[in-house]
């Protein structure tokens, strides 16, 4: 029996060995099959490429013959293609990518030829050519103009030249040169002293006392601006006033020394002209600058904030104007108190002025705009009112509490915030104003402070005419190169009319005969 079974297991480790051997040799056809799959597969994908870059050759070579491409053009000696215009940016393509062409700056041509050494450009045929673009940046660059006047004679008679004027008597700098540290100075609150440096860094030596006598006789220069912009404000039915305050060194009261004392700009802005006048009274916050800016007769509406010298033009020293009150100034005293329930409240009702405000239609006349304000916003108002009087009259609420503060602040200037009911032209804010305000603001973390109630009082003017700029997305350095061009041949006592005309919103800039022919005047 035990033999019989010894023979079976013979037999079938026979079998199994046998079985094995078959796998082991499947295995390696397998492994054989395998691998030339793998290198039909690669030789497809090679071929596929090969294609592909075979038809993009031919579709390359058919737009080089067609001249389809916008930036392949064949060589041609016809007069016709000489004289074809330059593309417009609408007509040249960017391969459908999204990035400006810059069409307005100046263009250097390079030309680059293919740098192989079996090349003989005496020999070759331009069959077309690519534009690859590249921006470079120059530094400000300085140019020392010399100006030759001749003295000439013909008989008797003696011809004499005369060069251009300058902004300023005796001066070697001209606008362009001045209108530059305006510029930096008051757009983009760079220290004088920062100036300088970028001056030196770009080739020029330009010393501190230059640079600060530029700016200062410059300013004298523009105080003849004072009335006629005060003046143009006056005629706009619609201005906002506001203040905010930079710091100056001033002289110590019962002491020999200086310190850094706040000084408030004020600003007055034109809503509708697009001007703003900042005027400056030695650094004082008081009412009386309010009161002698404003004329007595002005006729219109006055937005501004909350501080109290602004009540004034609801009483009868200004009997044809009304104010407006800011109600984000309301609605940041709520904001402020975090975690307080009534507050956020009050906020949303707030929003929702600002949403019915959003929803007006933009192609509605004044008219309908002001008929959909009337329908939507008194119903808000009321219940803002409401919960602003709920809030006052609870028995918890207490006095010393910030709620309350914010609550009597609001409900004080409720009657002036709905007076934007009145014209569609009114806005709930005064944010048009403040964000021109920041101006000073940077200049007051970058500068530090004003060297005077002076300085202050004459940068207050420049602010003035470059923030209009602004507004009117004007230029400012052309603006003050072509004002300053003009100064010098204004007749000290020019009339009204002509210096209104050089304020921002009506300025136009000289072309360069004009400025031939102004500095021919002479």
């Amino acid at each position: 029996m035990i033999s019989r079974q010894t023979k079976q297991i013979r037999q079938q480790t026979k079998q199994i060995s046998l079985l094995s051997g078959k796998i082991d040799r499947l295995t390696v056809l397998l492994t054989e099959n395998n691998k030339t799959i793998g290198s039909l597969e690669e030789s497809l994908l090679q071929k596929d490429k090969n294609i592909t870059s075979l038809s993009g050759k031919n579709r390359g070579l058919s737009k080089l013959l067609g001249n389809a491409s916008e930036k392949i053009k064949p060589e041609s000696d016809s007069s016709e293609d000489t004289e074809k215009k330059a593309p417009t940016p609408k007509e040249r393509g960017n391969n459908k990518a999204i990035r400006k062409e810059h069409f307005h700056l100046e263009e250097e041509k390079v030309e680059v030829w293919p740098n192989d050494p079996a090349f003989d450009k005496s020999k070759a045929h331009v069959i077309g050519h690519v534009d690859s673009i590249r921006y470079s940046y120059i530094p400000p660059r300085f140019i020392k103009k010399i100006i030759r006047q001749y003295n000439c004679a013909i008989g008797e008679q003696v011809f004499c030249a005369c060069a251009p004027r300058t902004p300023q008597m005796n001066s070697n700098y001209d606008a362009s040169f001045i209108s530059g540290i305006i510029w930096l100075r008051f757009i983009y609150s760079m220290p004088v002293e920062r100036i300088i440096k970028q001056f030196t860094e770009s080739g020029f030596e330009l010393n501190k006392p230059t640079a600060y006598g530029l700016l200062c006789k410059t300013s004298i220069q523009l105080e003849r601006f004072y009335d006629v912009l005060r003046k143009a404000i006056h005629s706009d039915p619609y201005i906002r006033m506001d203040e905010t305050y930079h710091n100056v060194l001033v002289e110590e009261k019962n002491s020999k020394g200086k310190g850094i004392r706040k000084g408030y700009f004020w600003s007055a802005m034109a809503e509708h002209l697009g001007l703003i006048h900042f005027f400056y009274k030695k650094g004082s916050r008081e009412k009386v600058v309010m009161t002698d800016y404003l004329d007595e007769s002005y006729f219109g509406a006055v937005h501004t904030d909350g501080y109290s010298c602004y009540r004034e033009i609801q009483t009868d020293s200004y009997p044809n104007a009304i104010r407006l009150s800011c109600i984000q100034h309301a609605k940041r005293k709520f904001i402020d108190i975090e975690k307080d329930e009534q507050a956020k409240d009050i906020v949303d009702t707030i929003n929702r002025l600002y949403r019915i405000e959003h929803r007006i239609p933009p192609d509605l006349t004044p008219e309908e705009k002001l008929i959909v304000r009337n329908e939507k916003a008194p119903p808000v108002l009321k219940e803002l009112k409401t919960k602003l009087q709920e809030i006052k009259n609870d028995p918890s609420t207490l006095p010393s509490l910030p709620l309350t503060e914010a609550v009597n602040y609001t409900l004080n200037e409720f009657d002036t915030f709905e007076n934007y009911l009145l014209n569609p032209d009114y806005t709930l804010d005064n944010n048009h104003n403040e964000q021109i305000n920041r101006y000073i603001s940077l200049s007051r973390r970058n500068s530090l402070f004003f060297g005077s109630h002076d300085s202050a009082s004459r940068a207050a003017l420049i602010y003035s005419l470059a923030c209009s700029c602004r507004l009117h997305d004007i230029n400012v350095f052309e603006y003050f190169n072509d004002l300053l061009t003009r100064m010098p041949y204004l007749p000290p006592n020019a009339k009204y009319e002509v210096l209104r005309e050089l304020l921002p919103d009506r300025w136009k800039k000289l072309s360069d005969e004009q400025v031939k022919e102004l500095h021919a005047s002479v």
